[in-house]
């Protein structure tokens, strides 16, 4: 049974739905731009069979604060707060796309706080073009401000971000969308190249790996866990 709860950190209130056995490991669930926790949904069961899964809101998005300031830094500032406000002193830590990359961070920044790091479909940020799409019409359960900000982070790019991968001390899994991703795998290859101790699976899922393939997307995780 997944609960929905809020806690105040870093300044802000932050969403953030939990399930699993009160006495499981700890496992905290980052989401990509534009989405929120409950996009964990197709994978949640099974990762709750196993672990206390705290699937967070990122600031900006669902049902925590939209205070209109964004960056991947603030996110991992945020992160590192939950942690705290929830007293897990370690955690595996999972994320998707935006996500991923704020997960990158916290596994650099607080190496200390990560047990093992799960990443889908994302390398730090590298220069690029993507376009900034215009605002749909419709209403958005997410604050439309994060996108210029994130994607415009994203294409200004992260040496930086590049060279504090070989500083990861966790074992890390990256999991690569294969050719139907608009994520050039070349980039997630040379990730793992750089993290000390990294495995690249590739499910040819596209970029939504976890919601094209929820079963194997799972498999992957739970097994590599186990190994």
């Amino acid at each position: 049974m997944t609960t929905g709860r809020r806690m105040l950190a870093n300044g802000i209130h932050l969403a953030y739905d939990v399930s699993g056995s009160p006495g499981a490991p700890p496992m905290m669930l980052l989401h990509a731009l534009g989405e929120r926790a409950a996009n964990w949904a197709p994978v949640t069961p099974r990762l709750a069979a196993r672990f206390r899964v705290f699937a967070l809101d990122l600031r900006g998005h669902g049902g925590s604060d939209w205070p209109g300031t964004y960056s991947f830094q603030l996110m991992c500032d945020d992160v590192v707060a939950a942690l705290d406000q929830l007293g897990l002193a370690k955690v595996t830590l999972a994320g998707h796309s935006m996500g991923g990359s704020v997960a990158y961070l916290v596994a650099m920044q607080h190496p200390d706080r990560v047990e093992r790091l799960i990443v889908e479909d994302v390398p730090p940020p590298f220069p690029r073009e993507r376009a900034i799409p215009e605002r749909p019409a419709q209403p958005l359960d997410f604050d439309w401000a994060v996108v210029p900000a994130i994607v415009g982070q994203v294409n200004q790019g992260d040496p930086a971000a590049w060279e504090g991968l070989a500083a990861i001390t966790a074992p890390a899994l990256l999991i690569g969308g294969g050719p139907e991703s608009h994520i050039p795998q070349d980039r997630l290859a040379e990730v793992a190249a750089r993290i000390p101790r990294c495995d690249l699976v590739t499910i040819p899922a596209g970029h939504l790996v976890h919601e094209a393939r929820p079963s194997e997307f799972a498999d992957v995780v739970l097994g590599w866990l186990d190994a």
